[in-house]
């Protein structure tokens, strides 16, 4: 039980507590006080992202996580130092699905004891609930979507897919629910909640769009994940749509050969990186991160919210667009 409980407290020690941020100045933006008995309970969305990522790296097959072995390989390993019967890999997966599941239950308890009044936890358990729910649903829908192909798609279908992909899978809980979730904990009147929705899904989107970006540029000392995992793993986004319209038909060939294989070289990547670039998919994926992030601070405009509120809305924009990691 020690090795599955220091894979969990090893994840929940790093990350950016964006989802906990949000849950927080949602409840503050609506007129609630500051109290630690809130920060437990946004502390509870931290338990609830490693729950997440426990799951997305044993799906996606990813190595590294935060700079670390991921938790599936991580145990891989300690079975083979131990010389334990069966196969390594699969009591990895099974112990990192364990650990999962662990943090999903730890979620729900940390929610419901945080200390907030009781008929404040009640106000918000709608959308904490349909929060766990949608995100089991964006999963499976990326799942899927991974699993079809883009050929003879048009462009404008592609990208709407990846966007749905995106939405479901990470906007909402990563920032419009954790939002509606504090808000609605303080009370917040249908306007505010409306707005606060609306800043939410499209701040949301910019943050996995810049989320993606970095998945195929980012530095790994900063990411905590190997340059150009996206790419390896066939991640069908909004940058790979854009790249693919404006490529050749050599290109394409070349693209398709490689893009998606665990063993791809790391010449093959940069190509691809540089295919990104030259095609100006780079730019208009950095046009719509503009875009919807300018989106977010006009949604603002229709809320009632504090002052401190308001000016922490407007500074998570920056703090979950413009960053590296």
């Amino acid at each position: 039980m020690t090795d599955l409980l220091d894979a969990v407290f090893d994840l929940l020690s790093g990350g950016k507590r964006l989802r906990a941020g949000f849950l927080y100045w949602g409840y503050r933006a609506a007129g609630g006080a500051d109290s630690d008995a809130l920060v437990r309970a946004a502390m509870s969305l931290e338990v609830f992202q490693a729950a997440a990522l426990l799951h997305d790296d044993v799906m996606d097959d990813s190595d590294v996580r935060r700079g670390m072995p991921a938790a599936h390989r991580r145990l891989a390993a300690a079975h083979r130092e131990r010389g334990l019967a069966g196969d390594a890999g699969r009591f990895g997966e099974a112990g990192a699905i364990l650990a999962g599941d662990l943090c999903l239950n730890w979620t729900d308890e940390i929610y419901t004891t945080s200390g907030l009044p009781q008929e404040e936890l009640l106000r918000g358990r709608t959308v904490f609930d349909t929060m766990r729910t949608q995100l089991m649903g964006g999963q499976y829908l990326d799942v899927v979507e991974a699993a079809q192909t883009w050929q003879g798609v048009p462009t404008e279908e592609r990208i709407a897919r990846a966007r749905k992909v995106i939405r479901f899978k990470s906007a909402k809980y990563t920032v419009e629910q954790p939002l509606l979730i504090g808000a609605s904990c303080a009370g917040a009147d249908e306007r505010t909640f409306e707005a606060l929705s609306a800043y939410g899904l499209a701040l949301g989107e910019a943050f996995q769009l810049r989320d993606d970006l970095l998945g195929v540029f980012g530095d790994p000392e900063q990411t905590g994940k190997p340059a150009g995992d996206d790419l390896r793993e066939g991640k069908r986004t909004v940058l790979v749509a854009y790249a693919l319209e404006a490529a050749t038909d050599d290109q394409l060939q070349r693209f398709a050969a490689v893009f998606g294989r665990p063993d791809v070289s790391a010449e093959d990547v940069e190509w691809m990186r540089d295919l990104c670039v030259r095609t100006g998919a780079v730019d208009q994926t950095e046009k719509l991160i503009t875009s919807q992030a300018d989106a977010a601070r006009q949604a603002l405009d229709a809320a009632d919210l504090t002052e401190a509120g308001r000016a922490a809305l407007l500074d998570l924009i920056e703090i979950s667009t413009a960053r590296s990691s």
